[in-house]
């Protein structure tokens, strides 16, 4: 008798859903309806399968779309951003309810840092010359660190839910790879075309680049994982070939030069160098820029070659600082940022607003053919000086705090590991990272969802790794009670 009246319950539901739609679509011309059991389907895995919420995001990422000049004024990544949101209030519901969470990853170096971050972007959202912009800044950061790091870090407990998350990421990249390929060809391959044919998943080739060069890390390193079934392996390297494929033609300067970072740093790392002597050499390289940068800068203005569909004419302009307008674009933004770090050198003018209030700041010999004066040119296009410039020394000096410590937790972790498995994906998700902040040096993407979640989840792959993982001999013998309840 249930079993009866809970089938024609359903027919009766599905019948009502069916015909509520079709007069909708049909009298009111509504649509929206049609995605009422996705939307039903979505809410249902945030109560029965937290998880899947999680690879869900992982997949979608690279496909999301974002939605410019909302009505609130905000712009939003469609499908991506609601969900992290989701999974941000689910998570701090949970924290109310059971009023604890996992003390090994709460006082985890990385995390501290991170506290830290978070706090002076309140500090500086209160200073700010913008409240409302900043308020937006943390409130996105926050629904960016919390679902990629907090929560995946809890994900990654089952060490086999990092190898699923990133390939569902490479996955969605891949996607996208070849509907930017087609989009390129059928323009013929030509160099202007290369900045925008991957829109409208991403916003430029800058942060496609960036998160090519991410996972083309991790690509490279799953090819070396033990116990893998040659058929798998063959379908890997198939995929790594597609990445550079699409690193290649993404023209992404600052990529190419991340994976050049990446490569050096790996050497070090075989070749066994000790992370205080790899520190020594890029403060030392660093130190060498400063003190002959005029020197530097004499050489880099003799060259003259603009960007070009000439793989090495491209590459070669990749210092050119006289005639290129992206570089001099940069070094225009780079030099506003300083003047303001130079007026509100200790709180910034607070987190977001770069963009709103540089304008009055550039020089008229600095200003380019791309030169904006109306807040819609984008960031200061590098995560250092932005910060300089919008949470003052501090901000800056704590996104380099984050790039060490990442770092040498990660080597650290990498040379202490006792299976392989944890030592390569430390080792991946390290070289990640290191690639991200090398191209920070050029740009900014932290805000935004396509590489907050790459760059969010490689810390916390480093974090479990290091809490978890690395003291055992079998790397996917870590059973633990987080992996039971984590849906419930």
């Amino acid at each position: 008798m249930q079993k009866g009246l809970k089938i024609a319950s359903f027919y009766v539901i599905v019948t009502l859903f069916v015909a509520i739609s079709l007069f909708l679509v049909v009298e009111k011309n509504i649509y929206y309806m049609f995605a009422l059991p996705i939307l039903l389907g979505v809410v249902m895995l945030y109560f029965l399968s937290y998880d899947k919420v999680l690879f869900l995001i992982a997949f979608l990422t690279p496909l999301s779309i974002n939605l410019e000049g909302l009505d609130i004024g905000l712009s939003l990544s469609i499908p991506v951003e609601p969900l992290l949101f989701g999974v941000l209030f689910f998570f701090i519901a949970k924290l109310l309810y059971e009023k604890k969470f996992d003390n090994e990853i709460a006082r985890h170096p990385i995390s501290i840092v991170i506290y830290l971050m978070l706090i002076w972007i309140l500090i500086t959202t209160i200073t700010s010359e913008l409240p409302l912009v900043s308020a937006k800044y943390l409130l996105s950061r926050i629904w960016f660190v919390i679902p990629a790091y907090f929560v995946c870090a809890k994900l990654f407990k089952d060490p086999e839910n990092i190898n699923k998350f990133v390939w569902l990421y490479i996955a969605g990249l891949i996607i996208v790879i070849i509907y930017t390929t087609i989009n390129h060809a059928i323009h013929g391959f030509s160099g202007n075309s290369a900045h925008w044919v991957m829109t409208p998943f991403y916003n430029d080739h800058t942060a496609y680049g960036a998160a090519l060069a991410i996972y083309l890390v991790f690509g490279a390193a799953f090819i070396f994982m033990p116990n893998i079934k040659t058929s798998r392996r063959v379908i890997i390297i198939i995929c790594f070939a597609i990445l550079c494929l699409g690193m290649v033609l993404s023209a992404c300067r600052a990529a190419w030069l991340s994976i050049v970072a990446v490569i050096g740093v790996l050497l070090c790392v075989l070749l066994r160098i000790k992370f205080k002597y790899i520190l020594t050499i890029v403060i030392a390289l660093v130190a060498l820029f400063f003190t002959f940068r005029h020197q530097i800068i004499d050489v880099m203005e003799r060259n003259e070659q603009d960007s070009s569909n000439n793989l090495l004419e491209h590459v070669q302009s990749i210092t050119n600082i006289s005639t290129d307008a992206s570089n001099l674009e940069r070094l225009n933004r780079w030099s506003s940022a300083l003047r303001l770090f130079e007026e509100r050198p200790f709180f910034g003018w607070g987190p977001g607003t770069y963009q709103f209030v540089y304008a009055p700041y550039q020089l008229s010999m600095n200003k380019t053919i791309i030169t904006t004066n109306y807040g819609d040119g984008g960031n200061a296009h590098s995560e250092y000086i932005g910060a300089l410039a919008e949470m003052g020394v501090i901000g800056s000096l704590i996104v380099v705090l984050l790039v060490i410590v990442s770092v040498y937790k990660g080597l650290t972790v990498y040379r202490k590991a006792k299976n392989k498995e944890s030592k390569i994906l430390v080792l991946a998700a390290t070289l990640a990272i290191i690639s991200y902040f090398v191209h920070g040096v050029l740009n900014n993407f932290l805000d935004t969802d396509k590489l907050a979640i790459p760059v969010w989840s490689c810390l916390a792959i480093i974090t479990v790794i290091d809490t978890y993982h690395s003291g055992k001999t079998n790397f996917r013998d870590t059973v633990t009670e987080d992996q039971q309840v984590l849906n419930q």
